[in-house]
């Protein structure tokens, strides 16, 4: 089982628990986090809002529901994997429909990860968090904002402008969100909004500040993305507003400091804004509909992830260990890194078409080959050693390369020693060669044997 769940209690880990709700109901859920591009309205909630809270999830009942969610749970094991994805609630404090509905999913794949074949694609091939509520502070106040009033998702640092710039004067809850994708490298996100019906997917804002359609280099895969939500959504798709139930960010109408464009840029994460309902605050009556609407394409946005993409790890050949190169495609500007630990990559990208994708890192050789997609496909790359750099690296006489040059500087240090000395230190350093290149071979030997529909280069 490969299915991780994160619910809330991730950040305990990470000693975030001075980020206190602080309204009517003080919680220890303000250490959970979300974040995204919530749209349509900037103002305060209207007063009957106050009023719809009634039947919603309390701040301390969803932290209830996490702990039990944890021990009935506690079967589903953490092992690592490539492909990690996030869920986000309640970036807004008014707009509180994600944090129950994240509860609902948690939920349904613990107790369907068994039986159901979907639900067990997600389990054996993924690493999920789920974060109900970014801003219970926000949801306590029954306002937009955190306690300081702060609107979370225009307070990340943004590409085109200067503008939160100083991460240490951001949020406690934006420091701590940042510090988590940095630390997770999530492939995707997706963060759960209220106030609309439609997928929402970058670029957020302009250049210029104007609203036009502004794509980024991966505007198709975002709108494949987006598509496999609404398509799967029971309305969604219908919209007479937004076309196929899609939109790009700026074209709606632009906004600058999200966590959308955020994560993107420096996350290497691909997040999508999901508008769930046109109501922002409906009532507690209105959120089983709510949940049935939205489930499949809450799990067939996971599975698409599963589904899709380039995925693969980067080797040395002179040594076979794991290389943290990058990742490009040709015609898209965007490079994703391999992970540091285990040089694993995993590169969102539109099935139905052929990619040339390059392998790099700095002092080897860049490899690249061609690939089909149709939905997945693995690419191990083995990378050669830049020769014009080995050739001016300075070489120890302990280098077991067994070439030329070795060999003469070896003879050159034995000659001073007695000759049964070097007799017994050649043979020592034969010996040893001899297992290194041993080692070498059958490490290389094992990382060629590649799975189905997967290349070597």
């Amino acid at each position: 089982m490969k299915l991780i769940f994160s619910l809330l209690f991730f950040f305990f880990n990470l000693n975030f628990s001075s980020v206190l709700a602080r309204g009517p109901e003080r919680s220890l859920l303000s250490t959970s986090f979300s974040g995204s591009t919530g749209h349509l309205f900037e103002g305060n909630p209207s007063e009957t809002s106050f009023d719809k809270a009634k039947g919603h999830v309390t701040n301390a009942e969803l932290e209830k529901a996490v702990k039990e969610f944890r021990q009935r749970c506690s079967n589903i094991s953490r092992i690592c994997c490539m492909m990690i994805l996030q869920f986000i609630g309640n970036v807004h404090g008014d707009e509180p429909v994600g944090r129950e509905l994240l509860i609902l999913l948690a939920n349904w794949i613990c107790n369907n990860h068994m039986k159901d074949p979907l639900v067990r694609l997600i389990a054996e091939n993924m690493h999920l968090h789920i974060f109900p509520s970014m801003n219970p502070d926000g949801y306590a106040l029954k306002r937009r904002g955190n306690e300081n009033n702060t609107v979370l998702n225009r307070d990340f640092p943004y590409q085109f402008f200067p503008m939160n710039n100083d991460e240490e004067a951001c949020q406690p809850e934006t420091r701590a969100i940042m510090s988590w994708v940095r630390q997770i490298h999530f492939t995707a996100s997706a963060s759960l909004h209220g106030g609309a019906l439609v997928a929402n997917y970058p670029w957020d804002g302009t250049q210029d500040k104007r609203r036009y359609y502004y794509g980024c280099p991966d505007d198709e895969a975002f709108q494949f993305l987006a598509s496999v939500y609404s398509r799967s959504h029971y309305n969604m798709s219908l919209s007479t507003e937004f076309q196929g139930g899609i939109i790009n960010g700026a074209s709606w109408y632009p906004i600058y400091g999200g966590m959308q464009d955020w994560n993107y840029i420096y996350g290497g994460c691909f997040e999508l804004t999901l508008e769930i309902s046109d109501d922002k605050w409906p009532s507690a009556e209105e959120l089983p509909t709510i949940w049935e609407y939205n489930k499949m394409s809450m799990l067939n946005l996971v599975a698409s992830l599963v589904k899709t993409g380039v995925r693969g790890r980067i080797f040395s050949s002179d040594s076979g260990r794991p290389l943290p190169g990058s990742i490009t495609i040709k015609g898209i500007n965007y490079t994703v890194n391999a992970g540091r630990a285990f040089a694993d990559y995993y590169r969102l990208l539109t099935p139905g078409k052929r990619y040339e994708v390059m392998a790099s890192m700095p002092g080897y050789k860049p490899k690249s080959t061609s690939i089909w997609l149709e939905e997945t496909a693995t690419a191990d790359f083995i990378l050669d050693p830049d020769s014009a750099l080995e050739d001016n690296t300075p070489r120890s006489i302990c280098d077991c390369s067994c070439d030329s040059k070795a060999k003469l500087v070896l003879l050159e240090f034995l000659l001073g020693f007695h000759v049964e000395v070097c007799f017994v230190l050649i043979v020592i350093g034969a010996l040893l060669c001899f297992l290194l290149k041993r080692r070498q071979k059958f490490t290389l030997g094992k990382h060629k044997q590649s799975p189905k529909r997967s290349v070597v280069v």
